[in-house]
């Protein structure tokens, strides 16, 4: 075999090699392209399609968010709908109290600066924008403690702003909630 040959072998390796490497990385790129609209059509990546406002100036007032509107509540069906607002430095409830296996559905606000909500140990991380409700659906597998600090930096003081949740048995917390109300564990 020559010299000639030998390089012309070498050669047509090298370029198989390189196309198909040049393949795979057209495969990554596409699939990279194709995960992306998926998360962006299923909600994942895209803001919601429904943008519900309020005064943040009049939000213990009136309307929503007012003091006694604030906490857990059992709706009809069953699901959970907590209430809460975000302020320098602290969360209204400080402590929520929800029941586990349940659908819930957090609906928050801010009433001065961007605020977010991150639960500790969930999926669970949203922002709280003044003006703005933010709906974000949850559900806990079991009960416990989870800590609920503020992960938007929100001025001087940021980084004592905690809350916690509470999630207790469904059967527990369907008995606190037969005498009405919003519930939180605020003093527990």
């Amino acid at each position: 075999m020559s010299v000639e040959e030998t390089q012309h072998g070498s050669a047509e390796v090298a370029a198989r090699v390189e196309r198909r490497w040049a393949t795979i990385s057209v495969i990554i790129i596409v699939g990279m392209a194709l995960l992306a609209a998926f998360a962006g059509i299923h909600r994942a990546t895209m803001p919601q399609p429904r943008v519900e406002t309020t005064d943040p100036s009049r939000l213990h007032l009136s309307g929503e968010f007012v003091e006694s509107n604030l906490g857990s509540v059992l709706e009809t069906n069953g699901n959970v709908t907590v209430r809460a607002i975000g302020q320098q430095y602290s969360f209204t409830p400080a402590c929520i109290l929800v029941p586990a296996d349940t659908p819930i559905t957090l609906r928050a606000t801010s009433a001065d600066v961007v605020h977010g909500i991150l639960i500790q140990g969930t999926n669970v991380n949203t922002m709280l924008v003044p003006g703005y409700i933010s709906e974000q659906p949850m559900r806990f597998a079991k009960t416990g403690d989870y800590l609920m600090p503020c992960q938007e930096f929100c001025s001087f003081g940021h980084e004592g702003m905690w809350g916690k949740v509470k999630v207790i048995d469904k059967t527990e917390f369907a008995d606190r909630a037969k005498g009405g109300g919003r519930l939180s564990c605020v003093g527990q």
